[in-house]
């Protein structure tokens, strides 16, 4: 794993955060996504679900349709893909004209048992996960999760995950604050109940566009991670099987795409966490003229994908 510096200004934390982030030279917290970040490799209970509930509705949608908004809170999810035009015109070429909010309500309330079934048969922890959180927490950093699940369902991946050894001393769900992703209320949520600040001393962890800029609208370091997210879309049995090559281009592709989308720093895998918060934390003890250009580089901190 080779790793880069780049530079990106427009999104590094502020000079402010940076500087009362060198008075700790440390990350304290870190926050995780669910589904495609720490459970779920591949996202695959919520592309399943929402699927499944277009076809109930005689509208097929593609894998890559059903995953574009991945990360909203699941009911702007389903707004969203409606709002897609070639979703539009499928349904209305079923349907005979467009749909309504009162479609928006009957779907939103037939995906939310479909996404506990998809859960439960979905809900194993991404490799090596158990042991990156024991690093971390060996480093005095607090564990924090978020999701855009509705709160029936972040409560059953909470508890699937804890049965495997997975436990973050706070979670957080859309249902928990007035706006989910893009807006930062999760997060901010999960630095309150965690007694963590500034934003600086904060890293979160996602696998969707949303969860990146979460990150970046809360002002801490936004991180997307590539094997497992719901943007690279396969299984961890198809992605072993793939050549080099292949899996080297569809890593890629994820990698270019979180940083399109602006963030500070892509892992390849979770695994790849500890290295990347030594790099940022010896970014931070360069003293007390660092600047956020400095802090982030051109671009971020970035754990370059091979």
């Amino acid at each position: 794993m080779t790793r880069e510096f780049t530079i990106l200004p427009s999104t590094a934390p502020s000079l402010l955060t940076a500087k009362l982030m060198i008075a700790t030279n440390k990350i304290q917290l870190v926050v995780f996504d669910w589904a495609g970040t720490t459970v779920d490799f591949g996202s695959q209970a919520p592309a399943a679900a929402f699927r499944a509930v277009f076809s109930a509705h005689g509208v097929e949608v593609s894998p890559e349709e059903a995953r574009a908004p991945m990360g909203l809170n699941k009911r702007e999810h389903l707004l969203a893909m409606l709002s897609n035009p070639a979703v539009a015109a499928r349904w209305h070429s079923v349907h005979q004209r467009s749909w309504t909010e009162d479609d928006v309500h009957t779907m939103y309330h037939e995906f939310m048992p479909l996404q506990l079934r998809t859960i439960q048969q979905n809900c194993e922890l991404v490799p090596n996960l158990l042991g990156v959180v024991s690093n971390l927490q060996q480093r005095g950093v607090k564990i924090g999760a978020t999701t855009g699940y509705f709160a029936e369902a972040a409560n059953m991946v909470a508890a699937e995950a804890a049965r495997s050894g997975f436990e973050p001393e706070v979670n957080v769900c859309a249902d928990d604050v007035p706006q989910g992703r893009p807006a930062p209320w999760m997060i901010y949520r999960v630095m309150e109940r965690c007694g963590v600040y500034p934003p600086a001393a904060v890293i979160n962890v996602g696998d969707t566009i949303a969860d990146i800029q979460a990150g970046i609208a809360a002002g801490c370091w936004s991180v997307g991670v590539c094997d497992s997210s719901s943007l690279t879309g396969i299984s961890a049995t198809e992605l072993a099987v793939l050549n080099e090559t292949d899996r080297g281009a569809i890593l890629r592709r994820t990698a270019d795409t979180f940083h399109q989308a602006g963030c500070h720093a892509v892992v390849e895998t979770i695994s790849d966490l500890p290295m990347l918060l030594d790099d940022i934390e010896a970014k931070a003890r360069l003293g007390p003229g660092l600047t956020p250009r400095m802090l982030a580089g051109e671009s971020g901190i970035r754990t370059a994908v091979k």
